[in-house]
């Protein structure tokens, strides 16, 4: 009896927190992911979110992480150079309803281990142009694709992405494991 109370008070002590975990990944009250979750390629994440001056929340869905040829980061030249690019496609949605019109997202490469690539791709290529949000994301709802050019030394394996901006992300960031 004793231990059956302790489990409904520990239950509805769940319920009133408004918090959940699952597999790596915590919810906070406000229905944004915490810092340090952990989410698989093609799970959506709630993130408070800030660029251009504005601020809102969005989900991010990282629909894949992929390699791509050497061949296209030509256009780099030296600073290309032992690298490959990679390429991260996501579905942006505007959960907040603000005005986040031309806003961009960006996530950095991560090895197999969590640890940051260290390569560093300024711009996209051909393949991954990197879109900034249309001027029509500013109501709840509204969603674009992107995709964001990271990068990791050749010869390297990506693991997965991580979202470092804002709310204690970058210290403890939200990644996405392939």
């Amino acid at each position: 009896m004793k231990s059956a109370l302790i489990a409904t008070g520990c239950a509805a002590a769940l319920l009133l927190s408004g918090c959940g975990e699952e597999g790596g990944k915590t919810v906070r009250a406000d229905g944004t992911m915490a810092p340090g979750s952990e989410l698989k390629v093609g799970e959506r994440a709630v993130v408070p979110f800030s660029d251009a001056g504005k601020s809102g929340t969005i989900a991010i869905t990282v629909k894949s992480v992929e390699i791509g040829p050497k061949e296209d980061l030509a256009k780099f030249k030296d600073k290309g150079e032992g690298s490959l690019p990679v390429y991260v496609r996501m579905v942006i949605e505007n959960v907040s309803g603000t005005d986040l019109a031309d806003t961009s997202v960006s996530v950095r490469a991560v090895d197999p281990n969590g640890k940051g690539t260290k390569v560093i791709m300024a711009g996209g290529t051909p393949a991954c142009k990197g879109e900034t949000a249309p001027a029509t994301f500013t109501t709840p709802g509204a969603t674009y694709e992107t995709c964001d050019t990271e990068g990791v030394k050749d010869g390297s394996e990506v693991g997965g992405v991580s979202f470092v901006e804002g709310d204690g992300y970058k210290d403890d960031p939200v990644t996405w494991k392939k």
